[in-house]
C-alpha cells in the first residue's frame, strides 16, 4: 500500500536552509527533494522541452519508485489545442525517455476555453499517443463539473485509453476572502471550479491548492483524507499534490498529509527520511 505525495515543484528559495540543505547546486536539488517526497509535478515543461541530458540528470538524481507526473508543453495543449503537433510531441517523448518508469503520468492539461465541443479533438489525441505511457487530463472549462452530460462524454473519452481525469482542488483558496499578496495573486490566476473526487482508474491524480495558513489548508483537506483513504482500501494508488499560494511550507505539507493518511492506515509504506538541512558533521 502506497500513497505518492509530492508538491509543484522541487526547488524553492524559501527551502533552502530551512527544510534543504542550502545553497545546493541545480543538480543536486531534485535529489534533496526526494529524500522529503516521493512524487513531483513537472510543470517546467509546459514551458520548454528540457534537453535529453537534463532530463538524464532528473533521473539519476530519484529512484526507480519515484514519481514524476510531467505536463505537456503548452504549444501542444493550448496553442495548437491538441492538433497537428506530431513532431512537437515526438520531441518531447524522446526527451523524457530517460526517465523510464520514473513517468508516472503525461499530464494533458487543458485551457479553461476547452470545452465539451473540443472533446473530438482530444479523443483523436488521446488515441494517437503511444500505449506504453499513462496518461491524466485535467480540465478547466465549468461545463464539465456543471452539466451531467459533458462529464459523462469527458469520461467516456478517457476512458477509451484508461487516461484519468485529474481534480484541481481549489474549493479552499475561495472558502473566503484572500489574506495574503500570494493569496489574491492566486485568485486572479487560479479556476474556480467545484471539488471533483470521483477516480476513473487505479492510479488516481489529485491537486490540492490550500491557504498560506496552515491551519486553513489542513482544514481544507480533510474531504481528501476520506477519499485518499477509501482509494487505498480499494487496491488504488493515489498521487496527490499539495500546493499553497506561496509554496513556503509545501514541502512539509505534503509530508504532513502522507503522516495524516498513514494515521489511519498505518500499513502505508512510509515516506524516505529528510535529508538534514545542514550538513553533518562527525562531532
Amino acid at each position: 500500500m502506497r500513497l505518492h505525495v509530492g508538491c509543484a515543484m522541487w526547488t524553492h528559495a524559501s527551502w533552502q536552509g530551512r527544510f534543504l540543505p542550502g545553497p545546493l547546486p541545480p543538480g543536486e536539488r531534485l535529489r534533496a527533494y526526494a529524500t522529503w517526497c516521493n512524487a513531483v509535478e513537472g510543470n517546467t515543461t509546459f514551458y520548454a522541452t528540457p534537453t535529453r541530458a537534463t532530463v538524464e540528470s532528473w533521473a539519476a538524481q530519484t529512484g526507480p519508485d519515484f514519481r514524476f507526473v510531467i505536463k505537456l508543453p503548452k504549444p501542444i495543449t493550448h496553442e495548437h489545442r491538441l492538433t497537428g503537433t506530431d513532431d512537437q510531441l515526438r520531441a518531447f517523448l524522446e526527451a523524457m525517455e530517460p526517465l523510464g518508469p520514473r513517468t508516472h503520468a503525461l499530464w494533458v492539461q487543458l485551457p479553461g476555453s476547452f470545452g465539451p465541443a473540443d472533446l473530438g479533438a482530444l479523443a483523436a489525441f488521446l488515441r494517437s499517443l503511444p500505449r506504453n505511457h499513462r496518461y491524466a487530463v485535467e480540465v478547466r472549462h465549468r461545463a464539465f463539473f456543471e452539466e451531467e452530460r459533458a462529464e459523462r462524454l469527458l469520461e467516456r473519452v478517457l476512458a477509451t485509453v484508461d487516461a484519468e481525469w485529474v481534480p484541481f482542488d481549489t474549493t479552499a483558496l475561495f472558502a473566503d476572502r484572500p489574506a495574503s499578496d500570494a493569496e489574491r495573486d492566486a485568485w486572479t490566476k487560479k479556476p474556480r471550479v467545484p471539488r471533483r473526487s470521483r477516480a476513473l482508474t487505479g492510479h488516481p491524480i489529485v491537486r490540492y491548492l490550500g491557504r498560506d495558513a496552515t491551519d486553513r489548508t489542513v482544514e481544507g483537506w480533510r474531504p481528501w483524507l476520506d477519499t485518499v483513504c477509501d482509494w487505498l482500501r480499494e487496491g488504488r494508488s493515489p498521487t496527490v499534490f499539495i500546493h499553497t499560494p506561496d509554496n513556503a511550507d509545501a514541502l512539509t505539507l505534503a509530508r504532513r498529509f502522507h503522516d495524516e493518511v498513514r494515521a489511519r492506515l498505518p500499513e502505508l509504506e512510509l515516506l524516505p527520511d529528510p535529508m538534514p538541512n545542514e550538513p553533518l558533521t562527525l562531532f
